[in-house]
């Protein structure tokens, strides 16, 4: 009788170890993000938790601005130049180390002077959760659509429009935080398909705590804004619900894709840099299918964080809410966990993805795949001092749980950059 081998493996997408929470402290009133009135109230003493907030996280969103405005007009490839010095310090950090470690570096602490590094930046990598950056730049390319010369209605429609999450928020292990105002609660759980929340807070949910349902629902929502236009404000559940039983399922997926993708392309960033192939959960393919596959590369997310600071994504007063969205208010993980940048306000997003084989006998485990395991980090740090500067690290380093490499990286890159 013949013997088969039985193949185990295990595949997860992942983003976060646990909670950690973005957009400035103050925004419950501008944005009725709930979970922000707590960590106000945490902050101002009114609520005793154990929640600790690092300093760098106190900033209020007025305080927020983009960094590169003066270079509004200038090409990207501006900003790509290498700097030599900078370079051989950056090249240092990597000796002895494979092409599985991607990066690009840009310290923008003066527009008229800066400092441009990297190592195998046009590498592709699958981005994980990274990928709902593009996510969040198709809200705010549709948003643009249907209210173009009015930013306070965009504000108004992501405030006030409530959606139900379906199976489209189904399945993901990432917990949201579901706060009480009343009652001062905090709930932690899993999306349920009953769940409603506002398109503020399902895109807070979908960059907070990574979550996979919120990152589908989003972009429904979006793929909705394509299809029904300036009529989607007023559009019911029942009728978008109604909707997605009789589409072509083909047209959605194509259409799907576009709206993350085109917004990309105008900026410059190609197929190759960076692209989203698939939604987040399995609920969202009862309806849309997979294309293209999804791949992200250093040089491509810099692409995305040097416009989103020259203004240029969407437009000024978008590329300024989305930097909110990404602002970190909590518990910092992976690169951002560096103890150099306690002090520093932080905009962020990490992802990562592995892939286990247990017949090799090798160890492996969460966040630590034999046969790929990708994690990312996207990030602007912005000092006290006025030291700033954006890195796009990319790794697929195998049977280890790289988020202390990243956190390692953080705290040496750190002291090259801000060294006088």
């Amino acid at each position: 009788m013949k013997r088969f081998l039985v193949v185990t493996v295990l595949f997860m997408v992942c983003s976060a170890f646990t909670t950690f929470n973005y957009y400035p402290i103050d925004g419950y009133a501008r944005t009725g993000i709930k979970r922000l009135k707590r960590l106000e109230l945490i902050k101002s003493g009114e609520l005793k938790d154990g929640t600790k907030i690092p300093e760098g996280a106190m900033k209020s969103y007025m305080d927020i601005s983009l960094n590169l405005t003066s270079r509004k007009s200038d090409s990207v490839a501006s900003f790509l130049m290498v700097d030599e010095d900078f370079q051989a310090e950056i090249s240092n950090l990597f000796k002895g180390l494979d092409r599985s470690y991607s990066i690009a570096i840009l310290d923008i602490s003066d527009p008229d002077s800066l400092r441009f590094a990297k190592r195998n930046e046009t590498a592709g990598y699958q981005p994980g959760s990274v990928g709902k950056l593009a996510v969040l730049t198709g809200l705010f390319t549709q948003l643009a659509k249907i209210y173009p010369d009015d930013f306070e209605k965009r504000l108004e429609l992501l405030r006030t429009k409530s959606v139900k999450a379906g199976v489209w928020g189904l399945t993901d292990e990432h917990t949201i935080p579901i706060y009480n105002i009343e009652t001062q609660k905090l709930v932690k759980r899993q999306v349920i398909a009953s769940d409603v929340f506002t398109l503020f807070e399902w895109a807070d949910h979908m960059l907070s705590v990574s979550n996979n349902g919120a990152a589908s629902i989003v972009w429904r929502e979006v793929l909705l804004m394509q299809i029904f236009g300036d009529k989607y404000p007023a559009l019911t559940q029942e009728e978008a619900d109604a909707y997605f039983k009789t589409a072509n399922r083909k047209e959605l997926t194509d259409l799907g894709n576009d709206v993350v993708n085109l917004p990309l392309r105008d900026l410059g960033i190609t197929k190759d840099e960076w692209r989203l192939g698939s939604f987040f959960t399995k609920g969202a393919n009862t309806y849309v299918g997979d294309k293209d596959g999804s791949i992200g590369s250093p040089l491509g997310m810099m692409k995305f964080l040097i416009q989103l600071e020259q203004g240029n994504v969407v437009d000024e007063s978008s590329s300024l809410e989305m930097k909110r969205l990404m602002y970190m208010t909590d518990r910092r993980i992976r690169y951002a966990q560096s103890p150099a940048l306690q002090d520093a306000a932080v905009y962020f997003k990490s992802g990562s993805l592995y892939k286990c084989d247990r017949s090799k006998g090798e160890a492996c485990g969460k966040y630590m795949g034999n046969v790929t395991n990708y994690m990312n980090s996207v990030i602007i740090v912005e000092h006290p001092d006025n030291c700033k500067y954006m890195v796009a690290l990319m790794t697929n380093v195998l049977r280890k749980n790289s988020g202390t490499d990243h956190m390692n990286l953080a705290t040496k890159i750190d002291k090259i950059v801000t060294r006088p």
